[in-house]
């Protein structure tokens, strides 16, 4: 069973910052798009950023310019840089690892998720 370990939500006042951390198997990591999702409460859960094995990344138009994604492949880690927090932010944060096989199935693992609550 593939875990993937997150550490770092919290409370945090409009305008604040959290670093999100979220460590993966080295098997994984290497050769897995890392991505961060999203579920507030009544809502489906939504990409919030993903970045590839080549660095690549991508974003939610709602967290451009706030929030940065980031990998470390010393420590089998990605990251989740949140500056500029609004109360529209809170929500349970997951880590997701992802690839396509050679036949086009997708694999994906999550994590359990970690609480951010922006409000003051």
């Amino acid at each position: 069973q593939v875990q993937l370990v997150e550490s770092g939500g919290g409370l945090v006042q409009p305008g604040g910052s959290l670093r999100l951390s979220c460590a993966a198997p080295g098997s994984i990591f290497s050769v897995y798009t890392m991505g961060w999702y999203r579920q507030a409460p009544g809502k489906q859960r939504d990409l919030v950023a993903a970045i590839n094995s080549g660095g690549n990344t991508n974003y939610a138009d709602s967290v451009k310019g706030r929030f940065t994604i980031s990998r470390d492949y010393s420590k089998n880690t990605v990251y989740l840089q949140m500056n500029s927090l609004k109360p529209e932010d809170t929500a349970v944060y997951y880590c997701n690892a992802r690839r396509y096989t050679w036949s086009n199935s997708l694999l994906q693992y999550w994590g359990l998720g970690t609480q951010v609550t922006v409000s003051s």
